[in-house]
């Protein structure tokens, strides 16, 4: 055990025993991203330790799902702008995590959509009506982590959705009846993530129905 592991005399925390922030979460879930895209983890992997990442309280819990990766740490302090933000500087929303289980997950009327969604069903129908709610960003970030279940989306007609980032679709399908990936569009809602053993729809409101 080294010094940092002992309480000090003035009855200091361990390092190891800090607590973490969401903005510590995000920066090692953004770890955790790029040693998928070097092939260091497959998908299932990251979406574990994901999910580990979130529910770690200390930094000692946090580093867990880095400690056989190769040249990714988290770094005692973070970046400026990630775990604090510089005097002046307007600090940016969180993110927004929806999680549901055997269970629908809805979000619509008139909600609040940060710039960063995620959002994660097992099991369950998710339904997202971006209609009416309030965007105060030009570009919206909606990662997806489904299994077994639809997804609807209903975005604004003067909006866009982008559907390039979605890196899979299996036991399923995907419909994109606005079509308008590729084309301007505000909000743009852009799509990431998967989809296992069930539909994703995006389409406009229908003339004529209240949603």
């Amino acid at each position: 055990m080294n010094d940092t592991d002992t309480p000090g005399t003035d009855g200091s925390v361990p390092t190891r025993e800090l607590r973490v922030s969401d903005a510590e979460r995000d920066y090692v879930v953004g770890l955790l991203q790029k040693a998928t895209g070097k092939g260091l983890i497959n998908l299932d992997d990251f979406s574990d330790r994901a999910d580990s990442a979130y529910a770690a309280r200390t930094r000692a819990e946090l580093n867990t799902v880095l400690t056989d990766l190769p040249g990714l740490v988290h770094r005692e302090s973070p970046p400026a702008g990630v775990s604090g933000t510089p005097a002046g500087t307007a600090a940016p929303d969180r993110r927004l995590e929806l999680t549901a289980h055997y269970s629908s997950l809805t979000r619509n009327g008139r909600w609040h959509v940060p710039e960063r969604l995620l959002v994660r069903n097992r099991y369950g129908s998710t339904k997202l009506d971006f209609t009416e709610a309030r965007i105060d960003n030009p570009v919206v970030q909606l990662e997806l982590d489904i299994k077994w279940g639809s997804v609807l989306i209903i975005i604004p007609t003067e909006a866009a959705a982008d559907v390039d980032a979605i890196t899979e679709i299996k036991y399923g399908s995907l419909e994109d009846k606005t079509r308008s990936t590729g084309t301007a569009g505000t909000p743009r809602i852009v799509l990431s993530g998967r989809v296992r053993g069930g539909s994703l729809t995006i389409r406009h409101p229908k003339r004529g129905w209240c949603l």
